[in-house]
């Protein structure tokens, strides 16, 4: 326990903060410094073949201590954390024993993480939690993950006792950013599949993501001075306006849940000559995520038609699709995950994910990929926590996967 809470503490106070607006790779440099950094502690730990791209991607081998044939196994975790909200000057703090009441997070600024906001706290009453300070995120997402397989890693090498295959880890930049498997390596990585150590709640395993897009729509109108505007004037905001309203109501994120899909308006900027939308289109199933991205053409379409040719331009890309298809033919290494944290006393909860992993993408570049749970909640900002326990079972999963992956 002590390890693994050290180890996530010294983390998450190291600033790794992705950007999409830089072209670079890794997107930010403090990534690559953090890289490093674990390239010194994974030497240090005693793991082999430990190496860095020029993209910064780590990656490691613990070898095999048995002549049994068993598979090769890879864990992966991420190392940027959330644009959503700031990564610098992290100051994680300790709630022992939590009693189930209020969090006072930051008591100048009013800031509390309360059960009343967030029912999910009531189920680690009497656990001790990790929170913020209310002015950044925690970076849970995924420096609980990497602290996990690398605890896991330690705990492995100093019980030789406890027999495994071959094991592969990696720690990405970018997964924050969608850009997590750009660089990587699935060759050189060589494990016959592998399990991002990335989601939330004890139990959490998934196979199933969106199938997801990015569209950016950009509204063209015409300024004229005000007093003279009569019939000239294009106000590019609002007709920017008129195309959120035809987006239904009903069908964005905080009406929507389990397997339905969404559009979401991620970012708005303009003045009365020029307005740009960002949205992302999310959806399970392929079909009706097809029809979503003809559905966000047709409503470009509508806008040109009432405001004359050229005033909405749409420029939409697909990032990553549904990995079910990939996990299935191989469910069995979803069952082995079941099995371990069965015998890790856990209750498998297999859930689609409602947003998506390296994994969804390295399953379509030829590594099956699903996800397990690393244990934090409310990412992405200053309500962020990490019950330390849950953490701790999130690496004795990894370390059972290990001791129970037989070759098939």
């Amino acid at each position: 326990m002590e390890k693994i809470l050290d180890r996530f503490l010294g983390y998450a106070q190291t600033y790794t903060q992705s950007d999409e607006t830089t072209g670079l790779n890794p997107s930010t440099p403090q990534q690559m410094f953090f890289a490093n950094d674990l390239v010194e502690e994974l030497n240090r730990i005693g793991m082999q073949d430990v190496t860095i791209s020029e993209y910064g991607y780590v990656m490691a081998t613990l070898p095999a201590n048995t002549n049994e044939p068993r598979p090769t196994i890879g864990f992966i975790a991420h190392m940027d954390t959330s644009p959503d909200m700031s990564g610098k000057h992290v100051k994680p703090r300790i709630v022992t024993n939590y009693d189930g009441g209020d969090i006072t997070l930051n008591e100048q600024l009013g800031i509390y993480l309360k059960p009343s906001d967030f029912p999910e706290m009531e189920k680690y009453k009497g656990q001790d939690l990790i929170v913020t300070d209310g002015t950044t995120l925690l970076g849970a997402d995924d420096k609980a993950g990497i602290a996990a397989i690398v605890t896991a890693m330690e705990y492995l090498l100093a019980n030789p006792q406890i027999k495994h295959g071959k094991i592969r880890i990696a720690f990405t930049p970018d997964e924050e950013i969608g850009q997590g498997a750009d660089n990587f390596d699935v060759a050189a990585f060589g494990a016959d599949f592998a399990y991002t150590i990335d989601g939330g709640e004890v139990g959490e395993l998934e196979y199933e993501t969106f199938n997801a897009a990015a569209a950016t729509i950009t509204f063209h109108g015409r300024n004229v001075h005000p007093g003279s505007a009569y019939k000239k004037m294009r106000n590019s905001m609002r007709i920017a306006s008129t195309f959120i309203y035809m987006i239904p109501r009903h069908d964005t994120p905080e009406h929507t849940q389990g397997y339905e899909g969404f559009y979401h308006l991620t970012d708005m900027k303009g003045d009365v000559e020029t307005t740009t939308l960002h949205y992302i289109i999310r959806d399970h199933d392929r079909h009706r995520f097809e029809i979503r991205k003809t559905e966000m053409e047709h409503y470009v379409h509508r806008i040109n038609a009432e405001y004359g040719e050229g005033t909405a331009e749409i420029e939409m890309k697909d990032q990553y699709y549904n990995m079910r298809e990939k996990i299935e033919p191989v469910i069995h290494i979803v069952d082995l995950a079941k099995e371990a944290m069965k015998d890790c006393g856990i209750e498998p909860k297999v859930q689609p994910i409602r947003g998506g992993t390296d994994g969804a993408r390295l399953s379509y570049m030829g590594l099956p990929t699903p996800n397990i749970f690393a244990g934090g909640l409310n990412f992405h900002g200053k309500y962020e926590f990490l019950p330390i326990q849950s953490m701790k079972k999130a690496m004795e999963v990894i370390v059972k996967i290990c001791e129970k992956a037989k070759q098939d």
